[in-house]
């Protein structure tokens, strides 16, 4: 059976306090560290970097054993297990007492990141599982990357509302996502423990973790999709992690972010139909494909604007942001296909492990994306812990935001344009999956 509107928006809820969690911890945290507390901006990218690292090891064990454990509610499970761990974790760390420096954004940073992954996990595999049908999956993640977005857009216009309150600092921005989380995880988190069912485990066997791993190995789309995934992850999360940076220092439009977020966020939700249409007619990699190829078109132009060229950044915010609709939606849908192609051959569908290994390369595009844009600013001249604004740093600020970026996407673009695993291909994947269950 298809999963209705309201058990798909009851199941896309819980997306919108991690949502609120995951943009401050790329794009504010970082900042908010190094320039509201005085951390070393070098030391701010490595101690995220440990963080990732920790990651390393955590993201497959967690996914191998909300694969094994938990009975007939494992995804449940797993999903409820993460939510304390997530409240514990994001308040000391988007609520640091006076004096905290690196290593307490890299504990808690860790805890939080424990947390995360069992709950995030569980949700992603229970998400691919609930429908099997190729076309249906769209949906499924278009609705809960729409409610994504929207808690993405509630962060990005929080800035811009507390002023009126009298919260002014980076701070006072992490104290109220932090207080969001606390009241909206837990209730949208029971809302959908209460209203989505656990999908089927359609395993017809168990493998020890040595045969587990000679299957992922022989999954070749998956392992062209996680190339592409990473690089696009990579190129996504260098822009992310230095926007406040570029917009106050190489544009001059200190104050402007929450409004050029808004523009890029709100273009992202109104695109959403627009791809889950196309990607109905077409397949979901062409599809893909084509909205990178978009954003990089749009996006190589920013290295080039000159300070003061707002307007024709907010141009390429609206067009960047369109594809971003694409770029949120199809991905976890393909890696749903290729999850089939897993479970076709080895007769386990281990959902957990394959999105715990996703989970991992995007981690780690994100880390990358910090730890070596960081110290390579401030090897260039741009350190604002240390008042450093020089003309290379700057102009090196600018090749970091856009111009690497573009061209991981198009390597990306490349990969995905020819993918194997069609409509055609994931019903015959399907078919053999179904006929083994009997």
């Amino acid at each position: 059976m298809l999963p209705n509107a309201p058990r798909l928006l009851a199941y896309a809820l819980p997306a919108v306090p991690l949502a609120a969690l995951a943009l401050p911890m790329t794009v504010i945290v970082p900042s908010a560290y190094a320039k509201e507390m005085g951390v070393p901006i070098a030391a701010v990218g490595f101690a995220l970097l440990v963080v990732r690292l920790f990651d390393a090891v955590t993201d497959p064990v967690v996914g191998y054993f909300s694969d094994h454990v938990g009975g007939r509610y494992r995804r449940k499970l797993w999903f409820a297990l993460g939510i304390p761990l997530i409240l514990v974790g994001s308040w000391m760390t988007l609520v640091p007492p006076q004096g905290a420096g690196a290593g307490h954004l890299a504990f808690w940073g860790m805890f939080l990141s424990l947390g995360t992954t069992a709950t995030a996990l569980a949700y992603a595999a229970w998400g691919a599982e609930l429908t099997p049908d190729y076309k249906e999956r769209n949906r499924v993640a278009a609705f809960r990357e729409t409610v994504t977005v929207i808690g993405t857009v509630l962060v990005t216009a929080t800035p811009a509302l507390l002023p009126a309150f009298g919260f002014t600092t980076q701070r006072d921005v992490l104290w109220a996502i932090a207080l969001a989380i606390m009241v909206l995880l837990p209730f949208f988190g029971g809302v959908a423990l209460f209203a989505v069912p656990e999908p089927q485990n359609r395993s017809t066997t168990r493998l020890d973790i040595r045969d587990g791993l000679r299957h992922l190995g022989r999954n070749k789309p998956f392992l062209r999709l996680i190339v592409a995934f990473f690089l696009n992850g990579l190129a996504n999360g260098l822009p992310a992690s230095l926007f406040l940076f570029f917009v106050a220092e190489r544009l001059g439009g200190a104050g402007q972010e929450p409004v050029f977020l808004l523009i890029y966020f709100f273009c992202a939700v109104v695109s959403v139909p627009f791809w889950l249409r196309l990607a109905g007619r077409l397949p979901k990699h062409r599809v893909w494909a084509a909205a990178m190829l978009l954003a990089s078109v749009a996006f190589i132009s920013a290295v080039l604007l000159p300070s003061g060229a707002l307007v024709l950044y907010g141009i390429i915010c609206v067009v960047t942001g369109f594809a971003l609709g694409a770029d949120l939606m199809l991905p976890p849908s393909i890696q749903a296909d290729v999850i089939d192609v897993d479970t076709a051959a080895s007769g386990e569908q281990r959902s957990g492990f394959y999105f715990a290994i996703w989970a991992l390369a995007q981690k780690a595009a994100l880390a990358f994306a910090v730890g070596i844009a960081f110290p390579v600013l401030a090897l260039s001249g741009f350190d604002p812990a240390k008042g450093l604004r020089t003309e290379m740093g700057l102009t090196m600020l600018a090749v970091l935001y856009a111009g690497f970026p573009v061209v991981l996407k198009l390597v990306a673009t490349a990969l995905m344009w020819r993918f194997p695993v069609d409509g055609s291909e994931q019903a015959r994947l399907r078919a053999t999956i179904e006929a083994r269950l009997g």
